[in-house]
């Protein structure tokens, strides 16, 4: 597997998000759609739908980042696969193979969400920018953070969100991120509700920010 500097930053993204991939993201050798589009139309798969995993590849294929704090670290790499799914239910493909031995695999969803899919299908983010965004912003926070709190299951509806806005870029579905007057609260529920295991609920509060720790890089 060849590896390179990741320099072709795609748009859309937010500063800290570019500044992120150009500091960490590097490229590696990923499938060629192209390659595979005769076989699977054969197979049944919609041309519309090897279009879409086409544009995914040339966008986001061979990204390596660092780890996610959460989901085992996420994908290894950003790389699609053969689509899945019918007509009636909508087509899902692979975002990127697993980095570890987790339950799950990471999926891009019939209207482009970033998700988890293992029998049942919980999307993470509205998209793969918002996953994206998400790990350049738990990148940032640690970085600048006073204090990281982690609490887990019932614990998360112990956090006062009063005060707090939702952090737009990243997206959130069922994974989401708060912006308060001196924090960031991330709340992970993808893996309790994909699992079945409420109990699998995660929080991280990063607290004691000043304002460039809570948007720095954001425009």
């Amino acid at each position: 597997m060849n590896l390179n500097l990741y320099n072709d930053v795609p748009e859309g993204l937010t500063l800290r998000a570019r500044s992120f991939i150009r500091a960490n993201g590097v490229k590696v050798d990923c499938l060629q759609v192209e390659q595979c589009r005769e076989r699977w139309v054969a197979l049944g798969i919609p041309s519309t739908e090897v279009d879409r995993v086409a544009v995914y590849q040339e966008r986001w294929g061979g990204l390596v980042l660092p780890p996610a704090p959460q989901y085992d670290g996420g994908p290894r790499y950003l790389g699609a696969h053969t689509p899945e799914g019918s007509i009636t239910e909508g087509w899902r493909f692979e975002a990127g193979t697993q980095r570890t031995a987790v339950p799950y695999a990471f999926m891009i969803g019939p209207a482009g969400e970033f998700g988890i899919h293992a029998g049942d299908w919980v999307p993470l983010h509205a998209s793969i920018e918002g996953w994206v965004e998400s790990l350049a912003l738990a990148d940032h926070a640690a970085s600048w953070a006073k204090q990281i709190t982690k609490v887990n299951g019932d614990e998360v509806d112990d956090i006062a969100l009063e005060d707090h806005e939702p952090v737009r870029e990243v997206m959130g579905l069922a994974d989401t991120w708060w912006r308060g007057t001196d924090s960031l609260v991330a709340i992970y529920t993808g893996e309790a509700q994909c699992l079945s295991f409420p109990a699998g609920r995660t929080a991280r509060i990063y607290s004691g920010l000043d304002e460039w720790g809570l948007r720095g890089g954001v425009a």
